[in-house]
């Protein structure tokens, strides 16, 4: 990718179903994976591509998805090591925590 594409390209975030992708000049750039059971979003696991590292992706992509789980009623349970910095830093969905459970745990595994 060249500097030029880098600033012309806006991240977007999008929901793909069972992950949130975003994408930097119609390429996904990274994802962040969740699993919805009952009224909990789990989120599990994120990665950004190493191409696309040191933009900041991952905290957008994070803020992004975890605002959407808010707006759809669900409760957040961040088992994924990235999402569970991010609110430890950032402090807006502390009331829509939930701690990560064995139950949580088992549930990410069966899938």
């Amino acid at each position: 990718m060249t500097d030029e594409q880098k600033t012309d390209a806006s991240p977007t975030v999008r929901d793909a179903g069972d992950r949130y992708e975003i994408v930097v000049g119609g390429e996904v750039a990274g994802f962040t994976e969740y699993l919805d059971r009952g009224a909990q979003r789990i989120f599990f696991h994120t990665e950004v591509d190493e191409r696309f590292a040191g933009q900041g992706l991952a905290g957008i992509l994070v803020h992004e998805a975890l605002t959407a789980t808010v707006a759809a009623g669900l409760r957040i349970v961040p088992i994924c090591p990235y999402v569970a910095k991010y609110v430890g830093k950032h402090h807006d969905f502390d009331a829509q925590l939930d701690p990560v459970t064995p139950d949580a745990l088992a549930a990410v595994q069966a899938r």
